[in-house]
C-alpha cells in the first residue's frame, strides 16, 4: 500500500506521515526533500511553482514509489499533491501537461495501490500554524496560492479526508485504522 498524506503547506503532512509510518512499521518519505534547488529557491522568494516546475519533481516521486512497490514495501509519502493532475502523475508517471488523448498505456499505474489522505483545515488554522513554524522554505505568503490550486480528491480516487482540528494522535489513529483495513483488503484480493 502506498499512502500519500496530502494537503496544503502547514496542514501537518510531515508530522502525520512520519508518525503513521512509525506506527505501520514502513518507510516514510517527505516530498519536500526531493524538490530541486530551483523549486525551493523560487518558493522561498514567494513565487508559486507552476505545473512545469512540478512535473519533474512529481515524476521523481513516482519513480520512488514504483521502486518501493516493486520491493513489496508499504510506504508513506508526505506530498502536497494539490491537483488531480499531480496525483495522476504521482500514481502513473503520466505527463499531464500533454492532452490526455496523447497519453500512452502505462504499466506503472499505481492508482489502485495508492490511498490519498487529505488533511483538510481552514486557511485561518493553517495560517496560524505556519506562523509558528521555523526554518521551512515555504513562506506564509504562498498559502493562499496553495488553497487556490487545491483540487480536493474525489471518486474514483482512493482517498480519506481528515479534519486537522483533531489532535495529531486522533488523526494518526483514524488514518492507521483505514490503512490497515485497505492493506487487509488488498492482501485478501491477492
Amino acid at each position: 500500500m502506498i499512502v500519500v498524506v496530502m494537503g496544503v503547506s502547514g496542514s501537518g503532512k510531515t508530522e502525520v506521515g512520519s508518525l503513521l509510518a512509525d506506527q505501520l512499521g514502513c518507510h516514510f518519505y517527505d516530498a519536500d526533500d526531493y524538490h530541486p534547488v530551483e523549486n525551493k529557491k523560487k518558493m522561498s522568494q514567494g513565487i508559486p511553482l507552476n505545473d512545469q516546475d512540478r512535473y519533474p519533481w512529481l515524476c521523481s516521486l513516482h519513480e520512488l514509489i514504483k521502486r518501493e512497490k516493486a520491493c513489496c514495501q508499504h510506504i508513506v509519502l508526505a506530498c502536497s499533491a494539490l491537483k488531480k493532475a499531480y496525483r495522476k502523475t504521482l500514481t502513473t508517471g503520466q505527463n499531464t501537461l500533454i492532452p490526455e488523448d496523447q497519453w500512452q498505456h502505462n504499466e506503472d499505474d499505481l492508482s489502485s495501490h495508492t490511498l490519498f489522505i487529505y488533511l483538510q483545515g481552514s486557511i485561518e488554522l493553517i495560517s496560524e500554524r505556519m506562523q509558528k513554524r521555523r526554518g521551512h522554505f515555504m513562506p506564509l505568503t504562498l498559502l493562499q496560492s496553495q488553497f487556490d490550486t487545491l483540487e480536493p480528491p474525489a471518486a474514483p480516487e482512493l482517498f480519506m479526508a481528515v479534519n486537522i482540528e483533531k489532535n495529531i494522535f486522533e488523526i494518526v489513529s483514524e488514518v492507521k485504522a483505514e490503512v490497515e483495513r485497505k492493506i487487509h483488503l488488498e492482501q485478501k484480493g491477492n
